[in-house]
């Protein structure tokens, strides 16, 4: 039998890196860790390019970079989720993967020329948002052909560990490469770098690839995504509350920058610290998830408002290092919150619908970005540093609050004491009501 459809041995590395037990998946762990390093260079590399080179420390620049590259994912969703569930994933990503290659190069050659303009900067945020919004679905249902079911959640949570090991090493690598040898060298290595994912893919060993759904091609197949998800209240819920924390708490990029120039006059190599610092909180809560068998919606909603609260604490640092101290836990509350969502969604969406429901969480994910990181960096450059973090930390707050208000009172949630293990809460929802009525049912009979 082939690994997919065996898995490994549950003693393969233990439970908390038991998906690199398939071979596949390995490959993709890998490859994906390598490329992601270059693309978290290329983010700081692009925020300090316009900050500090083709503007004077403009946050309203910083924003309409961040909102072209985000705004595609609005706009092509619709079209990204139903490829998604049609084409063979593998190949689709190759195609991605090597675009957004190909931009990086293209964008670092004419940093490296003197030729490069605020405009160009513009086009390519654009066009890399471009080849992100198909590339995003594929890469996050691709995710389910190459483990089996019960092991989703798992690999859901060592790609975020992946993501966030790339994104502790790119910052501070960027940091200290536009010191010594300027921005335009570190979109080459990108572009580089993303050979990595296509050799991974190459690579891989196609006839143990989980079977899947093929969806074959019709009209009104995004309105069908639509109506399955209008009729499931869960992922509402998660839709609605990572819509909102996304749209204006996750900015970074933005804020961080800001906060490094204007508030403590700090240069290159700090701003990728407090990326690199970060990522070491998003870390902590990846290998978390790793170990979270059954996601919930419960999770998503806690950690939404446990990111507002710090990112309100964040805004209040009175020095640098207090400040990049505090991004250890906004980095783990967000992270927690990502991973909860995205493994909920995967795992409870019937596989002929995943594309297309994935592709709607995408857009609320990035395609919100448009809309909140422009406002967000008119707020840094008009009011202040630390006023932009604020305007994503109190509604973060407040939809968290609202969600877990509709689902006590809509699902009737019923939270005590287990007498076995008094240590632990007992959590009852729509869920685990129905399992228990299965159960009884079945003893009865």
């Amino acid at each position: 039998m082939t690994a997919a459809s065996t898995g490994p041995r549950r003693g393969f590395l233990g439970s908390t890196f038991h998906s690199l037990g398939y071979f596949n998946y390995r490959l993709w762990f890998f490859g994906s860790m390598v490329a992601n390093t270059g693309t978290w260079a290329q983010r700081v590399a692009q925020g300090w390019l316009v900050l500090t080179e083709l503007t004077d420390d403009s946050g309203i620049a910083m924003g309409i970079v961040t909102g072209l590259q985000f705004l595609p994912a609005l706009l092509l969703s619709p079209i990204a989720g139903v490829n998604a569930d049609r084409v063979d994933r593998r190949r689709m990503l190759m195609v991605t993967q090597g675009s957004m290659g190909i931009l990086a190069l293209c964008l670092g050659a004419l940093v490296l020329t003197g030729a490069v303009e605020l405009w160009m900067v513009y086009g390519f945020a654009f066009a890399l948002g471009c080849a992100s919004a198909f590339d995003g679905p594929v890469r996050q249902t691709f995710v389910s052909d190459m483990v089996q079911p019960a092991d989703l959640p798992n690999a859901v949570g060592l790609n975020s560990t992946s993501f966030n090991l790339a994104r502790m090493a790119g910052p501070a690598l960027a940091g200290l490469a536009i010191a010594w040898v300027g921005t335009g060298w570190v979109f080459i290595a990108n572009g580089v770098l993303f050979g990595a994912t296509i050799l991974a893919l190459t690579f891989m060993r196609v006839d143990e690839l989980v079977p899947r759904v093929v969806v074959p091609r019709a009209r009104g197949q995004f309105r069908e995504g639509l109506a399955y998800v209008r009729h499931r209240s869960d992922l509402v819920i998660v839709l609605v509350t990572v819509g909102v924390v996304s749209s204006l708490g996750m900015n970074q990029a933005v804020t961080q920058g800001v906060m490094a120039r204007q508030i403590f006059g700090r240069g290159p190599e700090e701003f990728g610290v407090l990326g690199s610092i970060m990522a070491v909180g998003s870390l902590l809560g990846a290998l978390m998830a790793t170990r979270r068998r059954n996601p919930r919606v419960r999770t998503v909603i806690l950690a939404a408002f446990a990111f507002g609260v710090a990112s309100f604490l964040s805004a209040l640092a009175p020095t640098f290092w207090w400040f990049a101290a505090s991004l250890v836990p906004v980095g783990f509350t967000v992270l927690t919150m990502l991973t909860s969502a995205n493994a909920t969604v995967q795992t409870s969406t019937d596989p002929a619908y995943r594309g297309r429901v994935m592709s709607l969480y995408m857009m609320v994910l990035l395609g919100t970005g448009p809309f909140g990181a422009p406002l967000v960096g008119w707020i840094a450059e008009v009011l202040g540093a630390r006023e932009s973090i604020l305007v994503g930390a109190v509604p973060s707050i407040l939809v968290a609050a609202i969600a877990a208000l509709w689902v006590r009172r809509a699902w009737d949630v019923r939270v005590g004491y287990d007498r076995a293990a008094p240590r632990h809460l007992t959590y009852e929802g729509p869920r685990e009501r129905a399992a228990r009525a299965a159960e009884e049912g079945r003893e009865s009979s």
